[in-house]
């Protein structure tokens, strides 16, 4: 049974709500069913491409079943996760060899068999790939894992007030970038 001491309120709009902890997950197998999903999708927002974003989801279970933390919530268990994902996929985007592999232009790597037709969910996705790295990366806490200003500031190691222009200078981007195709402003 939970004590009333251990639920923790948080305040949305004028009503707050009650927050139990979850127990955090056992076994890494279980670990990486559970999170895998929002750690790939972290690494792909963060490094643009799919054997790069596998590449880091590998490294960070691999620290996980190495280090074998202990969490007290579920919570702390997915914010260690996420952290581990944004130092696996700095530590890939530094390296020197990097430096030395060129990028196949988009249009060279297709098959040529793409339609004339407008992918909405595509294009919005080109768009905010196109991103700096620190604002696609909050784009997607923000809005994908449902993460506050300041607890991406937390996991960032970034300043809450640096984290809000991020979130600024990528809407005011994405919102030229697709004001054509999406905005009828």
């Amino acid at each position: 049974m939970i004590s009333s001491a251990e639920l923790k309120t948080e305040p949305i709009g004028a009503e707050p709500r009650k927050v139990i902890p979850l127990p955090p997950v056992s076994g890494a197998e279980q670990v990486y069913y559970r999170y895998s999903d929002m750690v790939y999708r972290l690494a792909l927002a963060r490094c643009r491409k799919k054997s790069d974003a596998e590449d880091v989801m590998q490294e960070v279970f691999v620290r996980y079943i190495r280090s074998a933390p202990s969490f007290e919530t579920a919570e702390h268990q997915r914010a260690w996760l996420i952290r581990a994902t944004i130092n696996c996929s700095n530590t890939l985007l530094a390296g020197s060899w990097r430096k030395l592999v060129s990028e196949l232009d988009e249009q060279r790597a297709s098959d040529g068999s793409g339609s004339d037709t407008i992918d909405t969910a595509g294009d919005v996705y080109a768009a905010v790939m196109r991103l700096p790295k620190s604002q696609r990366t909050a784009i997607h806490l923000y809005y994908y894992e449902g993460y506050r200003i300041n607890e991406i500031a937390e996991l960032t190691g970034s300043n809450e007030n640096t984290v809000k222009s991020w979130l600024r200078r990528a809407k005011e981007r994405l919102e030229k970038d697709l004001k054509g195709d999406y905005f009828d402003v």
